[in-house]
């Protein structure tokens, strides 16, 4: 018995644990598609591995990878002392986020009517802000984006909702920038982009309003 609960409720609060870890991580990856999918803007932090994907060329999931082990890195300095030998899963949890990208890429056709396109803007932003809730909430291993921006936060002493709204400008401004340069016009920049960083982070509230209490019920997770 460790804290009232026998190892086999243990194992299975951890299991549940790892279910909702894994389910927010292929919700979180439908929605990051979904937004691509309307056309409108992705979200703010796959904007760069989208833009140079688009320019270059290459494959969406990879240039994501790329992106996500440039951000594992930069987290590591960052970190210093404070790095942890488990947040190298960051990278292993990388590919198989990216992985997600690339199979609902292909599965989800590309909407034209703007019905559609406005449909797969509400739930690529839904779907993303549930997802990233889901993760976050068992406390586990965060994805590299949201684990650079704790990473600051924790360093500057700051709250990770404010660091959070500095990094997506930055990185909708370096996406603007690379897609002046190289093309002359902005790519993957749109009313979509602004309308995932507001609502994101709406849908991660009303996740945690509704739902944060029974999930940490269920997987033994206290805040």
């Amino acid at each position: 018995m460790i804290d009232g609960l026998s190892e086999g409720g243990i194992f299975v609060k951890n299991a549940a644990r790892a279910v909702f870890y894994f389910l927010g991580l292929i919700i979180l990856s439908l929605g990051i598609i979904l937004n691509t999918k309307s056309s409108f803007g992705v979200t703010p932090i796959i904007s760069v591995a989208y833009c140079l994907s688009l320019i270059h060329n290459w494959n969406f999931g990879n240039a994501s990878f790329v992106m996500y082990c440039v951000l594992a890195v930069i987290e590591y300095v960052v970190k210093g002392k404070n790095f942890r030998p488990i947040d190298l899963l960051q990278i292993p949890l990388s590919v198989i986020l990216t992985r997600f990208f690339n199979l609902f890429g292909a599965l989800l056709p590309d909407v034209k009517s703007l019905p559609m396109r406005i449909l797969c803007l509400i739930l690529g932003i839904a779907f993303t802000g549930i997802g990233a809730a889901m993760n976050v909430d068992t406390r586990l291993i965060p994805n590299p984006g949201d684990g650079i921006v704790q990473a600051i936060a924790d360093r500057l002493g700051q709250k990770m909702g404010n660091v959070k709204n500095v990094f997506d400008l930055f990185c909708v401004a370096l996406t603007a920038v690379i897609g002046l340069v190289s093309t002359g016009h902005l790519i993957g920049i749109g009313i979509g982009t602004i309308a995932a960083m507001i609502g994101v982070g709406r849908f991660i509230w009303l996740y945690n309003h509704f739902f944060q209490k029974t999930q940490q019920k269920l997987t033994g997770v206290t805040w």
